[in-house]
């Protein structure tokens, strides 16, 4: 079965850091590209980052420009977002989910296979 799991969200304050981590298993994320992908309460799921499988990635997200970073360990078969400077707005539930070898751009659509997801909250 594929199964994607995420992992490393929690409750932080506004200026902090947080890494997620996106497991696999059932399948190797050496032949896929990553996206990460969020979803504040009453919006739409966003795209915010993608890593293709060379390890080069792109960015969706104006917002998290300079403070969110991507990243993958194949050999540990896991994928990373490390978040910075995180702020409010950044309130939501991340996702990671898989695609074919190059990212697809920000529309959730394009991605076959999701995680749960994991809840961020950056508050005082």
């Amino acid at each position: 079965q594929l199964q994607l799991v995420e992992s490393g969200g929690g409750l932080v304050q506004p200026g902090g850091s947080l890494r997620l981590s996106c497991a696999a298993s059932g399948f190797s994320l050496r032949y896929y590209a990553i996206g990460w992908f969020r979803q504040a309460p009453g919006k739409e799921r966003e795209g915010v980052l993608c890593i293709n499988i060379s390890g080069g990635s792109t960015n969706y997200l104006d917002s998290v420009k300079g403070r969110f970073t991507i990243s993958r360990d194949d050999a540990k078969n896991t994928m990373y977002l490390q978040m910075n400077s995180l702020k409010p707005e950044d309130t939501a539930v991340y996702y990671c989910a898989a695609t074919g070898l190059n990212c697809k751009g920000p529309s959730r659509s394009k991605y076959d296979y999701w995680g749960q997801g994991t809840q961020v909250t950056v508050s005082s």
